[in-house]
């Protein structure tokens, strides 16, 4: 519901469900909006600064008008109708690169194909719609290179550099991962919905944080870049003009911390400007071949084809997993000290040690908590 309710990269929706849960932040929304809005919103006897207060009401002004429309029942039907998978951060599908986005991250995505995936690692390959032949020659290339290797390919599903990317790894007999500003019901650009259903039918995964029938827009778009980023480990611009989405998805990449490569082309070609604007600005470092893509992204081992399994404490939200992180193995801790360890109020150290607990990764000694040793986990 809140994928529909609000627009992609909303910050303010992303923090108040980080703080209190998707099903606790819109029963908030709709009281708030009822008229009767409570400024405590994590129950722990104190309320919001008058900052934090002014952004949430602005906020739920951009929410009031979507609210009457969105309905989970409605949403559930229109994802059976799209053959869609819903995953969210609780899932062991979902995959754990798009929490570097901290509050602007999705609060859910909606899948076509296979959820898996969506979890490879892969390199995201974007550059100009109107690319020339050379660019999309490179474009093929690189991605049945890289699928060779075991990686995945990330990108929009755009004519162009985008979809001779996802052509070449299907050529390669891999995987690829199309990440759609509108719903995954809605083939966008049409000309593409033939290599769309190829990608599904093939083992890969077409993927949207906006519910099924949502229009794709330009704003949207724009944020569907941050996701290409997150989704890979690393993004390479095949072609891109002086100003381009692609060079958008570098800098979001730039922003995550990810290698980021550029390809170069001839000095007068205005379809590579962006390339070596990128590389002259030092964002992105100049790439030429497979290998030198495989540089960016690291060593690769034998079991780089899937993400490891989840760790112990993988999906927690932030608080639980930080207090996770300082409480001890051998001894107990207090609340209050796990508190003052952990940067954490006491309530949600007391609201966290409870899930933890839930979880079977924690357990009472006294007046304290300690981790529970492995062998015991998933017993209580």
């Amino acid at each position: 519901m809140w994928s529909a309710l609000v627009e992609p990269g909303d910050e303010v929706a992303g923090a108040l469900v980080a703080a209190c849960g998707a099903a606790a932040a819109l029963d908030w929304v709709d009281r708030s909006l009822a008229g009767s809005t409570d400024w405590d919103l994590l129950g722990a006897g104190s309320d919001l600064a008058p900052p934090a207060r002014a952004r949430l009401t602005r906020a739920l002004d951009r929410w009031a008008a979507r609210r009457p429309r969105v309905d989970a029942a409605a949403l559930a039907r229109a994802g059976a109708r799209s053959g869609a998978h819903l995953v969210v951060p609780a899932d062991p599908h979902w995959p754990a690169r798009l929490d570097d986005l901290g509050a602007a991250a999705p609060f859910a995505l909606w899948v076509r194909g296979e959820p898996r995936a969506v979890r490879t690692p892969g390199v995201a390959l974007v550059g100009a719609r109107a690319s020339t032949s050379y660019g999309e020659r490179v474009a093929v290339d690189l991605a049945a290179g890289l699928v060779a290797a075991g990686l995945g390919v990330v990108s929009g599903g755009a004519y162009g550099i985008d979809a001779a990317a996802h052509r070449g790894a299907l050529a390669g007999g891999g995987r690829t991962v199309v990440v759609l500003a509108g719903g995954v019901d809605r083939a966008y650009p049409a000309g593409n919905a033939r290599l769309l259903e190829e990608v599904v039918r093939t083992g890969g995964a077409v993927v949207s944080e906006v519910p099924p029938g949502a229009a794709p827009t330009r704003s949207r778009f724009l944020q569907r870049n941050r996701l290409i980023a997150a989704l890979a480990d690393a993004t390479v611009v095949v072609e891109a003009a002086w100003r381009s989405g692609a060079a958008s998805t570098a800098h979001h990449a730039a922003r995550l911390l990810r290698p980021v490569g550029a390809v170069p082309g001839p000095v007068t070609s205005a379809a590579s400007a962006g390339c070596h604007r990128l590389v002259r600005d030092g964002v992105a470092v100049l790439v030429t071949d497979v290998a030198e893509v495989l540089d960016l992204v690291g060593p690769l081992d034998a079991g780089r084809g899937e993400e490891p399994a989840p760790a112990p404490g993988d999906g927690l939200d932030p608080v639980a997993a930080r207090v996770l992180e300082h409480v001890p193995r051998r001894g107990a801790l207090e609340p209050g000290e796990l508190a003052a360890r952990a940067g954490t109020s006491l309530a949600e150290v007391r609201g966290a040690l409870g899930a933890l607990e839930l979880e079977g990764l924690v357990r009472r000694v006294g007046a304290g908590w300690a981790a529970r040793p492995r062998g015991e986990r998933g017993e209580g």
